[in-house]
């Protein structure tokens, strides 16, 4: 079963042989909400009625929509892009006539690329740049040949498409992230070793949404942030002082956040074994703790009285995974990569789960162990944690607004304070804020994938997660 876009809830109760909850033979039920689900629904009355008419064009699975030309799930659209992205040849091991289903499509990979290909997904609808959302959305399926689908399932296709570009160089019609992604190198995010040009896409989609604003007075010092290339350092600040505007709102901000530690126990009796269901249910008592604690900040933030409960409803719904997920790796990541990664250590997972991991699942491990390392490298400051979160969750992007224009005026000022902020505090470091800012659509991504992956796998991936971490850091 896959998860809905929902907040958890408690899968737990106390006092088990553990020392922070009981033994269950079977996992907890799905997390669910109940906020907020009326708002939604007003947006579009008719459309989970028509989303529970479709049905997946490769799998069966439930559809959400038409992705790369066809009608298909949230699964297999994220498996065909990550296939064409990164170049990836698979084999199988049968006859090339592999059942497709919900349960068995993880099985083949060949043959669901294939199914994919024959049904008439667009690789050309992918982005050139490898981050989310497709292009020429106005194609439909494509019906190629059968000496096409074979040079593709071959990486004859691609190889022969890197020798074009190898042979062709540059062009002045390509900028520097598209030569990169149609070079004989994965596409970016595609592998941790590529993370580099997702920050700076993500980047870049940041700087353009503040391209053309206007700036005020005391920050007539910062238009180079807007001219930052990954090539270009930007230039050193010139040492002076805080304005006394963003001191104090970030002030404000910081005691707005509950930075003391999680309440809930993470402490385990030594020898013993934990159970998938019971970690699961700490996790879902985790994250129901972390989301109780952004429900409480908000009442707090100094702009509350500036937007309507039903925004404040509308954004929590939306973002509340990012804000779990940043605080999770940033203000509480001790507890979360120390007593957390013990407990976890004692799961064992079973041949099976192993077998059945997703391929969601793998890309969200590799995407969380680069982020781990890259706001463990920053040591984000809490004045910093403080100005991100608010700056992600004033997300004026979001369905169902009423007052998308003063969420963009808000979401300037923090974003223009934080700036500030960084490069008064941290003048040696010129590229400490664009790192920063380049980490929240990383965020964004990660949360959104983290919905696709099975519930039961959960268990797994935090184990490979903070184990890989903990790991690493020990031995610096």
């Amino acid at each position: 079963m896959e998860r809905d876009e929902r907040p958890p809830s408690g899968g737990g109760g106390g006092g088990g042989s553990a020392g922070f909850l009981e033994p269950s033979s079977a996992l907890p039920p799905p997390p669910r909400n109940g906020f907020c689900q009326e708002e939604l629904a007003e947006l579009d009355p008719g459309a989970n009625d028509r989303a529970e008419q479709r049905t997946c064009l490769i799998c069966g699975d439930r559809a959400t929509g038409l992705h790369y030309g066809i009608i298909s799930c949230e699964g297999c659209k994220g498996f065909f892009k990550r296939s064409i992205c990164n170049k990836r040849v698979y084999r199988c091991s049968r006859d090339k006539n592999c059942v497709m289903s919900r349960k068995q499509r993880n099985r083949c990979q060949y043959c669901r690329l294939l199914k994919c290909l024959q049904m008439g997904m667009n690789r050309k609808a992918i982005r050139e740049d490898g981050m989310p959302g497709g292009r020429n959305k106005s194609i439909g399926p494509v019906q190629i040949s059968e000496e096409e689908i074979e040079r593709i399932m071959s990486g004859q296709e691609f190889e022969e498409e890197a020798n074009h570009w190898s042979n062709h160089g540059d062009s002045d019609h390509s900028s520097p992230g598209n030569r990169a992604s149609e070079s004989n190198q994965p596409s970016p995010g595609s592998t941790l070793s590529s993370s580099r040009s997702v920050e700076l896409n993500g980047f870049m989609a940041f700087r353009e949404q503040y391209m053309g604003m206007s700036v005020p007075s005391h920050y007539q010092y910062i238009p180079h942030l807007f001219s930052y290339s990954g090539h270009s350092p930007l230039l050193p600040p010139q040492a002076r002082s805080l304005d006394p505007q963003s001191y104090s709102l970030i002030h404000q901000l910081v005691s707005a956040e509950d930075l003391e530690p999680l309440g809930t126990p993470m402490l385990i009796e030594d020898g013993y074994a934990v159970t998938q269901a019971e970690l699961f249910a700490l996790l879902c008592r985790l994250a129901d703790e972390l989301l109780f604690r952004q429900i409480a900040w908000i009442k707090k933030l100094p702009f509350f009285c500036e937007l309507s409960i039903k925004d404040y409803t509308c954004l929590l719904s939306s973002t509340w995974q990012e804000l779990i997920l940043l605080s999770s790796l940033t203000v509480y990541s001790k507890q979360i990569f120390g007593e957390l990664a013990d407990v976890t250590a004692k799961y064992s997972p079973s041949d099976e789960e192993l077998h059945r991991f997703s391929d969601e699942g793998m890309e969200v491990i590799e995407r969380l162990i680069y982020l781990y390392h890259k706001f463990h490298q920053l040591k984000v400051s809490n004045e910093e944690y403080a100005c991100m979160k608010a700056i992600n969750f004033l997300n004026q992007d979001i369905r169902g607004l009423t007052s998308a224009s003063q969420l963009e005026q808000l979401n300037k000022r923090y974003w223009y304070i934080c700036q500030d902020f960084t490069e008064y505090k941290y003048t040696h470091q010129p590229n400490r804020f664009p790192d920063l800012m380049m980490c929240l659509p990383e965020i964004r991504y990660i949360a959104g994938k983290m919905v696709n992956v099975p519930l039961e796998q959960l268990p797994l991936l935090f184990k490979v997660v903070l184990h890989s971490c903990k790991t690493s850091v020990g031995k610096e």
